[in-house]
């Protein structure tokens, strides 16, 4: 994987773990997105990455709310 990638990869993370969102909707919309983007920076299915990032998210913001 070139370092283009891994820096684009290392971004979509660091900016969906800053911007959890205050609602279940909006932290399932901002993990989706973020999930989309580093799906297709590193060449993966879009609609893995939307499932498994706005679940993930969700999950990280309900279970450390002072995080988020």
């Amino acid at each position: 994987m070139s370092n283009f990638k891994l820096s684009i990869a290392g971004l979509v993370a660091a900016a969906s773990l800053a911007a959890c969102g205050d609602s279940v909707g909006e932290q399932a919309l901002i993990g989706a997105g973020a999930g989309a983007a580093g799906a297709l920076v590193l060449g993966g299915s879009a609609a893995a990455g939307v499932l498994a990032g706005g679940a993930v998210n969700v999950i990280y913001c309900q279970e450390n709310p002072g995080k988020c």
